[in-house]
Formats: structure tokens, C-alpha cells, sequence
């Protein structure tokens, strides 16, 4: 499902990239941006800086689409507590996580969905020592989450539960842009 989800994204990520700058008019000095349409209404459709939040968070019969559909700035009032609620509810032993958060502060760090994104430090998910500089392609975004859900304050505790023991891409990334897996 992982794999899935990713290659949506991919696919998604590289037609907007084309869709919006292969322009071959060459006479427009604003590059294309004048003839360009963008009237009408927008509507945000989901959140996906940090992959199954929403479902493992947002219990069933609350609506996930009003979590996907949330402003960033205003998504850890609303849903803080929530996800604090579900966390202890999946793992009543919670005391901290690997990055030393008690619950409050790991679901306040969760509750807004954002990428956050580091200039200075090397791009990652979480690899022991840079944790939520970015997300490069390879970050083993689920299990980085189960780890720090389930375990534990030294990341050890429970340890059935802190992957989903799919340990790679199911074809390798490319070394040269845009990086991504060719399809299948």
C-alpha cells in the first residue's frame, strides 16, 4: 500500500511539474503566466507531509475529510487533543518516544500535518540524529511513525509493532533528476 500511495504521489508531483512549465511559447516575456487561467475555486483535497495520519489518527465516524481539508495553522487546536486521545488508546504504555516528546508534544508535532524543511541539515525523515529535516525518497516514512508511536523512549519497546517490514522501494531510484523509480 505504501508503495501504492507512493507512485501516486510520484505521478501526480511529475504531471503537475510538466502539465505547468512545458510552455513552447516563446513570445510570451511572462512565461505564459498571462495566458494562463486561474480562475475559479480551489479546494484543498488532502494532507500528506506525513503519510497515515490521518488514518491511524482520526478515528472512524469523525470525517477525514475535514482533517485533509484543514489549514495548517489551525490544525493543531483542533486536533491535538484527538490525536492524543487515539495514541493512548493504541499504545496505553506511551511515557515518550525516541525524540523525548511525552503525548501531548508528539501529538501536537503530528496534529499539523506539515513538511517541515531544514536548509542547514541533511534532508530526512527521521535517520537516528536529523529527525523531520524534509523527506527524501527513500525514508522509511512508516516506519519512522510506528517507531515513534510504539517504541518507546529509547525506540526498542514493542518491537512487533514498530515496522511494517517493508524495507525499500519495490525498484530502485535513479541517480540522476528526477530520481524516481521508473514505472512498471
Amino acid at each position: 500500500m505504501k508503495t501504492n500511495q507512493f507512485k501516486i504521489i510520484t505521478v501526480a508531483l511529475v504531471v503537475a511539474f510538466f502539465s505547468v512549465n512545458c510552455d513552447n511559447n516563446d513570445d510570451n516575456a511572462n512565461d505564459g503566466v498571462q495566458s494562463m487561467d486561474f480562475s475559479g475555486t480551489y479546494v484543498q483535497q488532502d494532507q500528506m507531509a506525513r503519510p497515515a495520519i490521518n488514518t491511524v489518527f482520526i478515528a472512524s465516524g469523525q470525517p477525514k475529510d475535514d482533517f485533509n481539508a484543514a489549514v495548517p495553522s489551525k490544525m493543531g487546536a483542533k486536533y491535538q487533543s484527538i490525536f492524543q486521545s487515539r495514541l493512548l488508546a493504541l499504545n496505553s504504555g506511551y511515557t515518550t518516544n525516541a525524540l523525548g516528546q511525552d503525548a501531548a508534544a508528539f501529538t501536537g508535532l503530528l496534529s499539523t500535518d506539515v513538511l517541515n524543511v531544514s536548509k542547514t541539515a541533511k534532508t530526512t525523515f527521521f535517520d537516528g540524529t536529523n529527525v523531520l529535516t524534509g523527506r527524501a525518497l527513500a525514508d522509511d516514512v512508516i516506519d519512522v511513525e510506528l517507531l515513534l508511536i510504539f517504541g518507546g523512549p529509547m525506540g526498542t519497546s514493542n518491537a512487533g509493532l514498530t515496522s511494517d517490514h517493508v524495507n525499500a522501494n519495490d525498484k530502485a531510484f535513479t541517480t540522476s533528476f528526477p530520481y524516481l523509480a521508473t514505472a512498471w
